[in-house]
């Protein structure tokens, strides 16, 4: 199969994320919009590994994968602290870092 499709598929992907993250409000569906955007990214890379025959792209892909984790963990668990100080969970309103 072509490396033109996954390609395409990719930058689907990544545009579904970027709107999602310039539109919504909701610091978990920004989150998850991040993740499609990281996945989208990988799925080019591998793509693109494929077609030139090597397995740079796919280890690249693989720490890329380890550092959205990281990024989920961090962000999850600010998300929690903010339900659980009963901050409003809008980016809108949560403009400045408050100590």
């Amino acid at each position: 199969m072509d490396v033109t499709w996954y390609v395409v598929l990719s930058a689907v992907l990544f545009a579904i994320g970027a709107g999602g993250v310039l539109i919504r409000r909701s610091p978990l569906v920004i989150l998850l919009c991040l993740e499609l955007m990281l996945n989208a990214g990988n799925l080019a890379l591998v793509a693109f590994s494929r077609a030139h025959g090597n397995e740079e792209g796919q280890v690249f892909a693989l720490i890329v994968m380890v550092v959205a984790a990281c990024e989920v963990v961090v962000g999850l668990g600010l998300i929690v602290a903010m339900f659980r100080r009963r901050l409003p969970l809008n980016v809108d309103e949560m403009r400045g870092l408050r100590g």
